[in-house]
């Protein structure tokens, strides 16, 4: 009976002393300053709570597929995740407007419509139960490819990586054929020519050794896409004020030191990719000038799917 009272007694204090354990699931790599910034984060809110709150980043898809990761943090499989977001267009346009190629190209044009897009973001998260804590943009979205490329006709019965309707949109506009790879899977598409061609930015470059495999690189900067770090709104609410406190606060710290490490890295990666021996054309005008002409149609469609809601928000944009 004394051994039983003594077990009773360990356990509730056990529980009374219980670490809150979080599960942080990412389709990146954690060589990547996105992954980085997220362990960086988990730290903070670990030393913000004492230790009361423990967070667990499982990086490079290795817990949830990259296009899993939402779905996991909405149903409750998991407690938090990052994903991003023009991955989720499909399900609704508002989630793709990072992804309109030409309608934000530079890091100051991309701040202001990540503050444009931010309410309309969280209210649509807020309806499928989760919460926004943050949003970071890769480098601008270049393009990369096995051969040269002069012209987007140059492109013409290739395939195309794509990894979100956007990318998807623009192979079938340039005559390519898309090919749904998703990061992780990059490096070994193109050992087995499964893709000849793609867009993703500096980092991704870098990150997944792309130079080993893809010698041409051309800076079109055709837009900044965000990884969003949401959390499940009932797992929130189940933490204590001071948590909830930290977790905020270790948030808005996380999202100015991302956008900061992001512009920092995408010099440092271009002048790292021509190091290691890749062509980096930075002036091809006549791509450039194709390319905006695509996007031009494409926020067109992209305006016409995303309705009343997706033209406020462009409206904002360009005031």
């Amino acid at each position: 009976m004394k051994t039983l009272v003594c077990a009773l007694t360990l356990a509730c204090l056990g529980t009374a002393h219980a670490q809150t354990k979080w599960d942080l699931p990412s389709g990146y790599g954690g060589n990547t300053f996105h992954v980085q910034n997220l362990e960086w984060f988990a730290q903070e809110v670990d030393r913000a709570t004492a230790g009361k709150l423990k967070i667990t980043v499982h990086a490079n898809a290795s817990l949830f597929k990259a296009n899993e990761i939402k779905r996991a943090v909405q149903t409750g499989q998991t407690q938090i995740g990052e994903f991003i977001l023009s991955g989720a267009a499909n399900e609704n346009a508002l989630f793709g407007v990072d992804a309109v190629p030409f309608l934000a190209t530079t890091y100051a044009e991309s701040k202001k419509l990540d503050t444009a897009s931010r309410p309309a973001l969280e209210k649509l998260l807020a309806s499928q139960g989760m919460k926004l804590l943050y949003a970071v943009p890769w480098p601008g979205q270049s393009l990369y490819s096995k051969k040269p490329v002069a012209a987007l006709a140059d492109l013409k019965g290739t395939k195309m990586r794509a990894y979100n309707p956007a990318t998807t949109r623009i192979a079938e506009l340039v005559g390519a054929q898309p090919v749904t790879i998703q990061l992780a899977e990059l490096p070994q598409a193109l050992a087995t020519g499964g893709v000849d061609n793609f867009l993703t930015s500096s980092a991704s470059g870098v990150d997944s050794k792309l130079h080993e495999q893809v010698k041409y690189f051309y800076d079109v900067s055709a837009w900044l896409p965000r990884n969003a770090l949401v959390v499940n709104q009932k797992a929130f609410d189940a933490l204590d004020k001071t948590a909830q406190a930290a977790v905020l606060k270790a948030a808005g710290e996380a999202s100015e030191r991302g956008w900061k490490t992001s512009e920092q890295k995408d010099n440092e990666y271009l002048k790292e990719l021509a190091a290691k021996g890749m062509n980096v054309d930075r002036s091809n005008t006549k791509l450039k000038g194709e390319l905006k002409a695509i996007g031009d149609r494409m926020t067109a469609e992209w305006l016409k799917q995303a309705g009343a809601d997706g033209q406020a928000i462009v409206d904002a944009y360009r005031k």
